[in-house]
């Protein structure tokens, strides 16, 4: 046991130390987890032997319920509105109709053992939101092909759940009764969303009316919340992941009392379970497993990322607004990442045969899913003329710790280029009465601005205002960047 103490400080040390070095190239941090997990395990480095899957597949049970908390909670109401119906399309039917794209081509045209095809086309038929949040962060893309992409990737992993968990019980349990299997699924998806919109509602309640001297006391409620919504839904035999991402999405979307430092909390805890839940998947990976298994994953690998989720796409925006530029690029984008990994997991939990096997597939085909997706999104992207390379974020970034009801909050505004050209004078600026500019981040400079400050192109703007008003003051100081109309 000591020696956990030793290899797990210098893995999360050489996670963080390579993927920073690695972040040049576009490579996610949960590739480099992956990869540093093989390489201190049994087959390379032989540093620590691990091979309990039933333990892995428990804790990535519960990092899934952070991860998935986190991903509704950072699902703004106002783009989802803006993308509802492609979005919420591609993250409940497209996942749907890419389990059956992949079992159609795995079995009926590969010739693949219906048992292996259906788990492997359940399991790896959701999109990863860590990976794509990952990458699409150094794109600056159309805000409505992000925002597809961004929320499919967030929403999407509770039906990839749901359709894992059917398929695994219905081959545990032998005799499939399917008429029990609908209602079960109407069940899931009825029911979960309910548990977490109402415990989301009632930790809202508990956060207003609460007034704790010590800080942390807000994220022990928050892991309660969290825990509990799971918990209560799992009880109810409805789908405790739905639950906890509709929970985050109603938190997210409501003000309450220390908001941002929750949000800070919860971003951090997610990053944290999802790079340990990697390093523990590397770590129960056996490199040599892969001589019987390789081809396959390769396989598996193109009829997702050039057949399955091509027709996905197609199919689930077909009569939609999107050119075929954005279909192809979504559909590339369709990235495999934790969820996939974690699901591998279950048919070992359910004592199914050749699980072993199941679980290196999925693993093989995540990973060159994360590599090759991952690594050339950005360059399909460019290419398809549809982004370039994201601003740099700057160095410098005010929050609002808020320990009382407030409506106040902070309007952080990137102003438009062309960088370092003129702008108005702060005080020139026609804000709401109670708007006030405290900071300017300029580049590698912090600014405090006064009255006879100038704006330039490219400068990020952080003003103090009541939310209500933020888009009032979007629009104020974006305004003068704008060329005229008859220019």
């Amino acid at each position: 046991m000591d020696i956990a103490f030793i290899v797990t400080p210098l893995l999360l040390l050489f996670v963080v130390l390579a993927a920073v070095w690695l972040d040049r190239w576009s490579v996610p941090v949960i590739a480099v987890a992956l990869g540093a997990g093989i390489l201190f395990g049994s087959d390379v480095l032989g540093l620590w032997h691990f091979d309990d899957m039933v333990l892995t597949h428990h804790v990535a049970n519960i990092a899934l319920v952070f991860i998935l908390f986190q991903g509704g909670f950072g699902t703004k109401r106002s783009d989802f509105k803006a993308v509802a119906w492609p979005a919420g399309g591609l993250a409940t039917w497209g996942v749907l109709l890419t389990a059956a794209a992949t079992l159609g081509t795995l079995w009926g045209l590969l010739g693949w053992p219906f048992e292996r095809a259906c788990l492997l086309a359940a399991i790896t038929s959701s999109t990863d939101a860590a990976a794509t949040f990952s990458i699409l962060r150094r794109q600056s893309l159309p805000p409505k092909l992000a925002s597809t992409i961004e929320i499919e990737s967030a929403a999407n992993d509770p039906m990839a759940v749901l359709l894992t968990v059917v398929a695994v019980q219905s081959f545990a349990h032998g005799q499939t009764q399917w008429l029990l299997v609908i209602l079960t699924f109407v069940w899931k998806f009825s029911v979960g969303p309910l548990v977490g919109w109402v415990l989301g509602r009632g930790a809202l309640w508990l956060f207003n009316r609460l007034r704790p001297q010590d800080r942390a006391h807000y994220y022990v409620l928050l892991l309660g919340v969290v825990l509990l919504t799971y918990g209560l839904a799992e009880c109810a035999q409805a789908s405790g992941m739905l639950a906890v991402f509709v929970c985050g999405c109603v938190m997210g979307n409501h003000p309450f009392v220390h908001r941002q430092g929750v949000a800070n909390f919860s971003a951090a805890l997610a990053a944290i379970v999802n790079i340990g839940m990697f390093l523990m998947m590397g770590l129960l990976v056996f490199p040599h497993q892969w001589s019987g298994v390789w081809l396959d994953g390769v396989v598996l690998f193109l009829v997702l990322a050039l057949v399955a989720r091509p027709i996905a796409v197609a199919l689930g925006l077909l009569g939609m607004p999107f050119a075929w530029k954005k279909k192809v690029f979504i559909a590339w984008a369709g990235l495999r990442g934790a969820v996939p990994i974690v699901l591998a997991t279950y048919p070992a939990a359910y004592g199914l045969p050749d699980s072993q096997d199941i679980f290196n597939l999925v693993f093989f085909a995540v990973l060159l899913s994360v590599l090759v997706q991952g690594s050339s999104l950005g360059i399909v992207g460019r290419a398809l003329g549809l982004s370039a390379h994201a601003r740099p974020k700057p160095p410098y970034r005010l929050e609002l710790l808020a320990m009382a009801e407030t409506d106040l909050d902070l309007v952080v505004v990137d102003l438009p280029g062309p960088l370092g050209i003129a702008g108005p004078l702060v005080r020139d600026l026609e804000l709401p009465p109670d708007a006030l500019v405290i900071l300017v981040t300029r580049r590698e400079r912090a600014l405090s601005p006064r009255g006879h400050t100038q704006l330039e192109g490219g400068d990020q703007v952080t003003v103090l205002a009541h939310a209500a008003d933020e888009e009032t003051i979007r629009q104020a100081l974006v305004a003068p960047f704008r060329p005229p109309a008859d220019s």
